[in-house]
Protein backbone atom coordinates (compact mmCIF):
# COMPACT_ATOMS: atom_id res chain seq x y z
CA UNK A 1 0.00 0.00 0.00
CA UNK A 2 1.18 3.52 -0.76
CA UNK A 3 0.04 6.48 1.31
CA UNK A 4 0.16 10.02 -0.05
CA UNK A 5 0.01 13.20 2.00
CA UNK A 6 -0.57 16.13 -0.35
CA UNK A 7 -0.42 19.54 1.33
CA UNK A 8 -2.23 22.40 -0.35
CA UNK A 9 -2.35 26.02 0.83
CA UNK A 10 -5.05 28.03 -0.87
CA UNK A 11 -5.20 31.80 -1.31
CA UNK A 12 -8.04 32.94 0.97
CA UNK A 13 -10.26 34.55 -1.71
CA UNK A 14 -10.40 31.18 -3.53
CA UNK A 15 -11.35 29.01 -0.55
CA UNK A 16 -14.86 28.16 -1.78
CA UNK A 17 -13.63 27.37 -5.28
CA UNK A 18 -11.02 25.03 -3.81
CA UNK A 19 -13.57 23.30 -1.56
CA UNK A 20 -15.86 22.69 -4.52
CA UNK A 21 -12.99 21.29 -6.60
CA UNK A 22 -11.94 19.07 -3.67
CA UNK A 23 -15.49 17.71 -3.42
CA UNK A 24 -15.56 17.06 -7.16
CA UNK A 25 -12.32 15.06 -7.14
CA UNK A 26 -12.94 13.07 -3.95
CA UNK A 27 -15.96 10.91 -4.86
CA UNK A 28 -14.67 9.61 -8.21
CA UNK A 29 -11.20 9.06 -6.70
CA UNK A 30 -12.71 6.96 -3.91
CA UNK A 31 -14.51 4.89 -6.56
CA UNK A 32 -11.30 3.95 -8.39
CA UNK A 33 -10.47 0.25 -8.14
CA UNK A 34 -6.95 0.84 -6.77
CA UNK A 35 -8.06 3.32 -4.10
CA UNK A 36 -8.25 2.25 -0.48
CA UNK A 37 -9.01 5.65 1.06
CA UNK A 38 -9.16 9.26 -0.16
CA UNK A 39 -9.94 12.10 2.24
CA UNK A 40 -9.00 15.73 2.75
CA UNK A 41 -8.81 17.82 5.92
CA UNK A 42 -8.20 21.42 6.88
CA UNK A 43 -5.60 22.35 9.48
CA UNK A 44 -7.65 23.84 12.35
CA UNK A 45 -4.76 26.11 13.28
CA UNK A 46 -4.07 27.43 9.79
CA UNK A 47 -7.02 28.54 7.69
CA UNK A 48 -6.96 27.50 4.03
CA UNK A 49 -4.26 24.90 4.64
CA UNK A 50 -5.42 21.45 3.57
CA UNK A 51 -4.02 17.95 3.39
CA UNK A 52 -5.21 15.11 1.21
CA UNK A 53 -4.58 11.72 2.80
CA UNK A 54 -4.75 9.02 0.17
CA UNK A 55 -4.16 5.26 0.34
CA UNK A 56 -3.54 3.36 -2.87
CA UNK A 57 -3.08 -0.33 -3.59
CA UNK A 58 0.16 0.20 -5.53
CA UNK A 59 2.11 2.52 -7.83
CA UNK A 60 0.06 1.44 -10.84
CA UNK A 61 -3.13 2.60 -9.09
CA UNK A 62 -1.56 6.02 -8.52
CA UNK A 63 -0.46 6.28 -12.13
CA UNK A 64 -3.96 5.40 -13.32
CA UNK A 65 -5.43 7.97 -10.91
CA UNK A 66 -3.17 10.70 -12.26
CA UNK A 67 -4.51 10.05 -15.77
CA UNK A 68 -8.20 10.30 -14.85
CA UNK A 69 -10.24 13.26 -16.08
CA UNK A 70 -11.32 14.19 -12.53
CA UNK A 71 -7.72 14.36 -11.26
CA UNK A 72 -6.48 16.33 -14.27
CA UNK A 73 -9.39 18.75 -13.88
CA UNK A 74 -8.64 19.22 -10.18
CA UNK A 75 -4.96 20.01 -10.78
CA UNK A 76 -5.78 22.44 -13.57
CA UNK A 77 -8.40 24.19 -11.42
CA UNK A 78 -6.31 24.55 -8.26
CA UNK A 79 -2.90 25.44 -9.70
CA UNK A 80 -3.79 29.12 -10.18
CA UNK A 81 -5.39 29.49 -6.72
CA UNK A 82 -2.78 27.92 -4.45
CA UNK A 83 -0.55 30.10 -2.26
CA UNK A 84 2.48 27.86 -2.86
CA UNK A 85 3.28 24.74 -4.87
CA UNK A 86 1.47 21.56 -3.85
CA UNK A 87 3.74 19.40 -1.69
CA UNK A 88 3.23 15.62 -1.81
CA UNK A 89 4.92 12.94 0.27
CA UNK A 90 4.66 9.23 -0.53
CA UNK A 91 5.02 6.46 2.05
CA UNK A 92 5.09 2.72 1.51
CA UNK A 93 3.25 0.71 4.12
CA UNK A 94 2.87 -3.01 4.57
CA UNK A 95 -0.47 -4.36 5.61
CA UNK A 96 -0.46 -6.98 8.34
CA UNK A 97 -3.31 -9.46 8.54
Amino acid sequence: MIIIHASIKVNAPYREIFLEEARLVTKPSQAESGNISYQYYENPEEANSFIFVEKWKDEEAIQLHEETPHFKRFIKAVEPIVAEPIHAELFEASVKN
